[in-house]
C-alpha cells in the first residue's frame, strides 16, 4: 500500500490486553485500552510509571519479547490487523511508516559508526535508494532539525554532539523516511528545559511540516499541553480518561486525572498556605490490583459497595462520546469544589547565615589530548561566585547542564578543592579542606541529596544497616541499641514503616529508595543539605510527596537547603531564593518573587520561557534559546551569555563582547550581571502570565 493513500485512522487500538507470562503467573499490564489517532494528530500518553504507557508502544510495534503476549482486542494501523502481519511485513512498517523516539538518545545511535551512515540507512534499507539520494535527504533532514553544519553534523560520531544535538539526530532519523506514525516514548527527559522548549517546537513543526501523527508518551502534563490536540490518561494498565487536551484539562472527570494535577506545582501553588497534595498510598502491584475500580484504594470519593463491585466500564462525559471516563460518579462529583485545605504552615522564620560563598573559582586543568598529552587547556567550571545561604532558608540553585551546578555542590562537600576564593561554614574556612580531612562534624554538617536514588545505596545492605553505618561513621549514639533507635526514628522522620528496615533496597519503589536517601544525610543531623535533582527521576505524584517531606523535615531540623534543580515550576513552589547559572557565572540571585518577575536577567527570562506548564490559563512569551551552551573550555569573550542572548542589540558598542559584565544590585537582594541599562531593564514584560478568568 502507497504510503499516502490511505485516509481513515492511522492507529486504532480497540480493547487491547497485553500481559506478560513468568513461570508463576500471568501479569497483566495492559487492559482493554482503547485511543485511536487521526491523520496528522498528536495524541498524549500520560501517567505514572508502570502504568503501561511503553507496553502500549510495544504492542503498537508488535514487540513485546518472549513473554509478552496480546490477550485481548486489536491494534489496527492504517486499518490493517497488526497481529495478522507476517515477519516481513511487519519489518517494512517499522521504522517506515511506524516510527519510535526513545527516551534515552545514545541507546538509538551506534557509537562507531558517523551520524551520516547511520541517518543513510533508513532510505537505503526500507526504500532502497541510492547513497547519493540517501545523503542528499540526511542533508535536508538535519537541517530540518535545526542543527547547524549538517556537512560537519554527519562526519561526526554520536560522542561529539551534545545531548540535545543527539536527540535531534534521532529525530531526524525517525523522520528520513517520513513515517505515517512518530512514536514518542520521554523524548525530552534527559534534556535541559531550554534544549526541551527546541525539540518540543521542532517536534510540533516536523509534524505539521510531514503531516505525521503523534502518540506523544510522557508524565509531563505541561509537554502535553504544548505538544498535543488529544490527551489518554492512563492509570494501573488502564485508560482513565480520554478527550481533548483542552476538556481534560479543564473539565477533567476522572479522581485520578484530578489527583495529578493537584500534585503537580503551577502558577499560584506555594508551601504554606496551598502546598501540594500527593496521592494518598502506592500504586498497585500488576498481579494484585483491586477489585472494581483500579484507583479505589487511593480515590477520595471511592464509596464501597458500588466503585469495587465489578470492572468499571469507560462512561461518556458528553453525549458526543468524545470526552470519556473510568469512573462511575463522575455525574455526581463536585469537580469544581476547592481542594480541602491541607494544613497550612507558618512561614519559616529565617536564620542567621550558616554558609557564606566568597569570590569561588574553581578551574580543571585538561589535557590537549586525552591520549597523546599536548598543551595544557583549563575549563573554567566557577567562576567568581559569591552568595549567602542562611538556617531554615531554602535557596535554589538552576541553569542548564554545564553551568557548574554540580561542580559548585562538589566543592562545597569537599569532593573537590576551591581553586580560590572562600566558604565560610558558621565562619571556619572549608574550601581547601577535601573530604577525607575534614572533621566528623563538618562531614555530618554538610550532607546531599543525589539525583538517582537507585545508584545511591548499596544493593547488598538492608535499609536499616544502611542508616545505621551512616549513624557510625557520624558517631552518633551511645551503642547499638541508641543507633538502632535513632535509625527507626529517622525512618519515621522520612515517614516510612519501620519494618521497611529489614527490606532491601530492590523491594522499595523510587520514591521510598528516595526517602532513605534523604534519612541518611539526616542521620547526624545535618546543617545543611546539597539536593541534586532530588525529584527528577521521581513520578509527578512522588515529586509532591518527596518535596513535601524536604520541607517538612526542614522547619523540623531548621537545615538549609541548596536546591539544584532545572524544574522551574518546582524551585518557584518551595525555594526562597534563587540563583540562576551560567556557564560558571552567577548570572542573577534574588528572592523567589524578584527572580520569576521582571526585570530579568536575559538568561533567567529564556529559563522561563521554557519551563512547560500544565495550566490552560497561562500565557507565555515564547523565546528559544539559539545554539548550544558553549564549552566551559573554551568560553567566549566578554559576557558569557552574549552568544545566544536577543537583547545583546540594546547594548551600545560591543560591550557584551568585550567585558565580562560586573554584578549590580537591582534592588535589595536582588543582583544581576549584565550590561544592559536600567531603562531597557524595566521595559520587560512578564514571560509567564495568567490570563483573567
Amino acid at each position: 500500500m502507497a504510503k499516502d493513500a490511505y485516509d481513515g485512522p492511522i492507529l486504532e487500538i480497540e480493547k487491547l490486553s497485553i500481559s506478560f507470562f513468568t513461570r508463576l503467573r500471568e501479569i497483566p499490564a495492559v487492559m482493554d485500552f482503547s485511543v485511536t489517532v487521526q491523520p496528522g494528530e498528536a495524541v498524549g500518553l500520560v501517567g505514572e510509571s508502570g502504568c503501561g504507557k511503553s507496553t502500549v508502544a510495544l504492542g503498537i510495534m508488535q514487540d513485546m519479547g518472549r513473554n509478552g503476549r496480546i490477550t485481548g482486542g486489536t491494534v489496527k494501523f492504517k486499518g490493517r490487523d497488526m497481529a495478522t502481519l507476517s515477519p516481513d511485513e511487519l519489518r517494512a512498517i517499522r521504522g517506515n511508516e511506524i516510527a519510535m523516539i526513545y527516551q534515552e538518545p545514545m541507546a538509538s545511535l551506534n557509537p562507531a559508526m558517523r551520524i551520516g551512515q547511520q541517518l543513510m540507512e533508513v532510505p537505503m534499507l526500507h526504500e532502497g535508494v541510492s547513497a547519493t539520494e540517501a545523503r542528499a535527504r540526511a542533508l535536508q533532514v538535519v537541517a530540518d532539525v535545526k542543527l547547524p553544519d549538517p556537512e560537519r553534523i554527519l562526519r561526526a560520531y554520536p560522542h561529539q554532539l551534545s545531548g540535545g544535538q543527539q536527540q535531534r539526530i534521532v529525530i531526524a532519523m525517525a523522520l528520513m523516511s517520513k513515517p505515517a506514525l512518530l512514536i514518542l516514548d520521554e523524548p525530552t527527559t534527559a534534556l535541559d528545559v531550554t534544549v526541551e522548549a527546541a525539540i518540543v517546537e521542532l517536534v510540533r513543526d516536523l509534524g505539521k511540516k510531514y503531516g505525521t501523527s503523534m502518540l506523544f508518551i510522557s508524565h509531563n502534563l505541561g509537554l502535553v499541553l504544548e505538544t498535543c490536540d488529544r490527551i489518554c490518561v492512563m492509570y494501573s494498565g488502564e485508560a482513565v480518561e480520554r478527550g481533548a487536551v483542552r476538556d481534560v484539562f479543564d473539565t477533567m472527570r476522572h479522581p485520578y486525572t484530578q489527583a495529578l494535577f493537584r500534585s503537580i506545582p503551577v502558577p499560584g501553588a506555594d508551601k504554606t498556605s496551598r502546598p501540594l497534595k500527593a496521592i494518598p498510598g502506592n500504586f498497585p502491584l500488576p498481579h494484585e490490583r483491586p477489585q472494581g475500580c483500579n484507583f479505589g484504594p487511593r480515590c477520595d470519593y471511592f464509596r464501597p459497595g458500588l466503585c469495587d463491585a465489578a470492572d468499571v466500564a469507560m462512561q461518556p462525559v458528553e453525549a458526543d462520546g468524545l470526552h470519556v471516563t473510568r469512573c462511575l460518579r463522575h455525574a455526581e462529583i463536585d469537580w469544581a469544589a476547592p481542594v480541602a485545605a491541607s494544613d497550612v504552615r507558618a512561614r519559616t522564620a529565617i536564620g542567621p547565615v550558616v554558609l557564606k560563598v566568597d569570590d569561588l573559582r574553581k578551574y580543571y586543568e585538561v589535557a590537549g589530548n586525552a591520549l597523546f598529552g599536548g598543551a595544557k587547556r583549563v575549563v573554567k567550571a566557577n567562576e567568581t561566585i559569591s552568595f549567602e545561604a542562611r538556617e531554615s532558608e531554602t535557596l535554589a540553585i538552576v541553569g542548564e547542564s554545564g553551568c557548574g551546578k554540580s561542580t559548585l555542590a562538589k566543592v562545597l562537600m569537599g569532593l573537590e578543592t576551591a581553586s580560590s576564593g572562600r566558604i565560610l561554614l558558621d565562619g571556619a574556612e572549608i574550601q581547601s579542606t577535601p573530604i577525607a580531612e575534614r572533621s566528623t562534624q563538618t562531614v555530618a554538617d554538610v550532607q546531599m541529596v543525589f539525583q538517582n536514588p537507585f545508584d545511591t545505596l548499596n544493593p547488598s545492605m538492608t535499609v536499616g544497616r544502611q542508616i545505621i553505618r551512616a549513624l557510625e561513621v557520624f558517631g552518633v549514639g551511645a551503642d547499638d541499641a541508641a543507633r538502632r533507635e535513632r535509625m527507626l526514628n529517622l525512618l519515621d522522620l522520612v515517614k516510612l514503616p519501620r519494618q521497611f528496615a529489614e527490606r532491601m533496597p530492590r523491594q522499595l519503589s523510587g520514591g521510598q529508595k528516595q526517602r532513605v536517601g534523604i534519612a541518611r544525610a539526616f542521620a547526624g543531623g545535618a546543617r545543611i543539605v546539597v539536593a541534586d535533582e532530588p525529584v527528577s527521576a521521581l513520578d509527578v505524584s512522588v515529586q509532591a510527596a518527596v518535596t513535601d517531606l524536604l520541607m517538612d523535615i526542614q522547619r523540623r531540623e531548621k537545615t538549609t537547603l541548596l536546591f539544584i534543580s532545572h524544574d522551574l515550576s518546582i524551585v518557584r513552589y518551595l525555594s526562597d531564593r534563587v540563583m540562576v547559572m551560567y556557564l560558571g557565572h552567577v548570572v542573577e540571585i534574588g528572592s523567589t518573587d524578584q527572580v520569576f518577575s521582571p526585570p530579568y536577567h536575559p538568561y533567567t527570562e529564556a529559563l522561563l520561557s521554557a519551563v512547560p506548564i500544565a495550566d490552560t490559563k497561562v500565557e507565555k512569551t515564547h523565546i528559544v534559546l539559539e545554539g548550544d551552551i558553549p564549552s566551559a573550555m573554551n568560553p567566549p569573550s566578554g559576557c558569557p551569555f552574549q552568544t545566544r542572548c536577543r537583547w545583546k542589540s540594546q547594548v551600545p558598542g560591543n560591550l557584551c563582547e568585550t567585558e565580562v559584565p560586573v554584578a549590580r544590585d537591582l534592588a535589595p537582594g536582588h543582583q544581576i550581571k549584565c550590561h544592559l541599562a536600567d531603562d531597557v531593564l524595566q521595559r520587560m514584560e512578564p514571560v509567564i502570565k495568567i490570563a483573567a478568568e
